[in-house]
């Protein structure tokens, strides 16, 4: 009879605290915890830094509680392993929800394919199809050069059905139905509501994916404005080293940063905020604030720089 009455007791704890968590826990507006942030105007910070996470089913659990906003999943310089970035969300998804309450941290997939133009980025249309599939809340075109490109990796995001920005700077979408039965599960949802909400942020008010661009080089640079004239994209970010590359620094891009690489950063930057576009920056200890009363929203630094940054836009807790 004791023994019974002391495992009821137990039960009873257990369930109660359970009940507890899941009352405490924050019920969040969206879906894609970066768009979420973004929305309200509060800046956000990422995991992943100079060659990103490419982590598995372990790594993804042990991640559902980082300090970061969203994930940065590298695909541009590491091995094209679509399994492995599945397995990845399943492990966020078991490790959740974050202590914002959303399922998962936001994800956001470097692409290995480069935006030279318009039939080089729909020929590698399929990695978009298969990234997306997995569950992920962003993509990221690299070596953005072209408006052709651009306009073809937003496309590729879309499925047919969804008409704003139709004839008006975009095409129909030619995403597949298929894949929503593989990614609805890990956003806690049914293909069709998957199907209802897997569109491009802001250009859709009510879409769930977040879409950004990176220009890393002269040919980027040369055409900036008709490139951020493409409906669809949310944010855009300088290239960092790249963009030193491209300008003869392989080792020297900053104390101090070169004239023309200021330059290059700060042109990108003016045009983001021409285009009403967010702009990815680092924000580190040092400059965090400076970079914020700049207007600098998405920010690669570290923990420490997010939770000063986070303070400092008087950001509510849990974070």
């Amino acid at each position: 009879m004791i023994r019974r009455l002391s495992l009821a007791a137990s039960l009873f704890l257990t369930i109660s605290a359970a009940t507890a968590v899941a009352q405490n826990t924050p019920k969040p507006k969206r879906i894609n915890k970066a768009i979420d942030l973004l929305s309200q105007g509060q800046p956000i910070w990422y995991l992943g830094g100079e060659g990103g996470v490419h982590g598995d089913f372990d790594q993804g659990k042990e991640l559902a509680q980082t300090w970061a906003d969203f994930i940065v999943y590298d695909f541009e310089n590491r091995q094209f392993d679509v399994a492995r970035l599945a397995d990845f969300m399943r492990g966020l998804v078991a490790g959740g929800p974050t202590r914002s309450g959303h399922r998962t941290p936001t994800v956001i997939v470097t692409l290995p394919t480069d935006g030279i133009n318009e039939a080089v980025m729909r020929a590698n249309a399929w990695m978009i199809k298969q990234v997306l599939n997995t569950g992920v809340q962003g993509v990221e075109l690299c070596h953005a050069q072209d408006p052709g490109a651009v306009k073809a990796f937003v496309e590729a995001v879309r499925f047919p059905y969804m008409k704003l920005g139709v004839n008006e700077g975009l095409d129909e979408g030619y995403r597949g139905a298929h894949g929503s039965p593989m990614a609805g599960p890990i956003w806690g949802l049914t293909p069709l509501e998957y199907a209802q909400k897997a569109d491009v942020w802001p250009l859709n008010p009510n879409g769930e994916l977040i879409l950004g661009l990176k220009i890393e080089d002269k040919r980027g640079l040369a055409k900036l404005d008709q490139i951020l004239s493409v409906p669809g994209i949310a944010f855009v970010e300088g290239g960092g080293k790249d963009m030193a590359y491209a300008y003869g620094y392989p080792e020297n891009r900053d104390n101090p940063r070169p004239a023309e690489l200021q330059a290059a950063r700060d042109k990108t930057f003016a045009a983001a905020k021409r285009h009403k576009l967010y702009f990815l920056d680092g924000m580190f200890p040092n400059d965090v604030i400076a970079k914020l009363k700049e207007g600098v929203m998405l920010g690669s630094g570290n923990e420490e720089a997010a939770q000063m940054g986070r303070k400092f836009m008087k950001r509510p807790e849990p974070w």
